[in-house]
């Protein structure tokens, strides 16, 4: 494992990132590692989501098909469950 520094940081921010780890039970280099971590793992969720919207396979529905479908089983359930307008 490698060691990272970060200089030049204000005591506020540094006083505020600790009592933030304080508060989760962590300490600074725990709750600081977590955020690395973190942004990384959403950084790769985006580029999953990029690929998958670039790409020819998947569902071939459009944005207003999904909509409509929604609309209508959630129609349908309430129409069942008796909730008031639900049989529009």
């Amino acid at each position: 494992m490698v060691a990272l520094q970060i200089r030049d940081v204000p005591e506020e921010l540094r006083d505020r990132l600790a009592a933030i780890a304080e508060e989760r039970g962590q300490s600074l280099q725990a709750y600081l590692f977590d955020l690395v971590r973190d942004e990384v793992r959403r950084r790769d969720n985006l580029a999953v989501l990029e690929r998958f919207s670039r790409s020819t396979y998947g569902t071939r529905l459009s944005e207003g098909d999904v909509a409509d479908s929604l609309r209508a089983a959630r129609a349908e359930r309430d129409a069942e469950l008796g909730v008031p307008g639900g049989d529009q």
